[in-house]
């Protein structure tokens, strides 16, 4: 039997951790919560929120990635980008979905009947840059941030100064699949983003690893495209599930880019210039 753990991280949000290390955030207000992304749909994510909030949820999601994504269909209210519609439809079904949790440590933990049912986007609202979420004294922001995916979505929690950049910017940001867009763009794309919420934001949080992340991401990982179009980088070969691409600089056991930089990009050296 599935079962989740969290921990709260500041007065109003509460990290909740999902069974491949994805993480979740639950954002409370006055009047209503935000749960941001649904992990991988294995184990019942909305049972597991309504010990941890009384309050009615609405679910904004990043991305629509199996591990951001598929417990979406038990909740009534969920907002993504309709841009990601494709990526939610293709990694929806079942065996995708066992294929991916396969990797869990509690793997083998999974019954049958903790899979969440295949849902459409039908339902889903079109979430998009500018959209605010008023959650009663807490006020979520959406910025689009595509790169990663297609309809990557960053989220602005105004009060807590805090950036909630789910993949689209994190410490190994995947850049190399199908569904991502080429290097140069997704620079432009975060150059974007940091304008406008330049000076808005003190910590910010992502969705893999320990969450938390250095203020300092989104420059940091400005400044590696520069240095991957540059030529100046480690270019590590790195694989993940039958996908081949370069991590730029190489990393330290913990994880840390063992130059000491903040941020890291796996990419594909095809696609440097789109």
């Amino acid at each position: 039997m599935v079962t989740f753990r969290s921990k709260k991280i500041s007065p109003t949000v509460t990290r909740i951790y999902g069974l491949m290390g994805e993480l979740m955030y639950l954002v409370e207000g006055s009047e209503r919560a935000a749960l941001i992304d649904t992990g991988s749909g294995a184990g019942s994510l909305k049972t597991y929120v309504s010990s941890l909030t009384s309050l009615p949820v609405i679910v904004l999601i990043t991305h629509g990635h199996v591990d951001h994504a598929m417990g979406a269909p038990e909740f009534d209210t969920v907002c993504m980008s309709s841009i990601d519609n494709e990526s939610y439809m293709s990694r929806r079904d079942f065996e995708f979905r066992k294929g991916f949790l396969s990797g869990a440590p509690d793997f083998a933990l999974i019954e049958e009947s903790d899979y969440i049912p295949v849902g459409s986007c039908d339902t889903f609202h079109d979430l998009k840059e500018g959209d605010v979420f008023d959650l009663g004294g807490v006020t979520i922001e959406a910025f689009s941030c595509p790169g990663h995916t297609k309809g990557s979505m960053v989220l602005l929690l105004r009060e807590e100064r805090t950036l909630l950049t789910g993949d689209a910017c994190n410490g190994f940001t995947f850049l190399f699949d199908k569904s991502s867009l080429g290097l140069t763009t997704y620079e432009e794309n975060l150059r974007r983003l940091e304008e406008k919420v330049a000076g808005r934001y003190d910590r910010v949080y992502v969705s893999h690893g320990p969450g938390d992340s250095p203020k300092e991401l989104v420059a940091g990982v400005i400044d590696l495209c520069e240095k991957i179009k540059a030529g100046t980088v480690d270019n590590v070969p790195y694989e993940s599930r039958g996908r081949r691409g370069l991590l730029a600089m190489a990393y330290l056991p913990n994880g840390q880019r063992s130059d000491g930089g903040v941020g890291n990009i796996v990419y594909d050296p095809d696609r440097i210039d789109e």
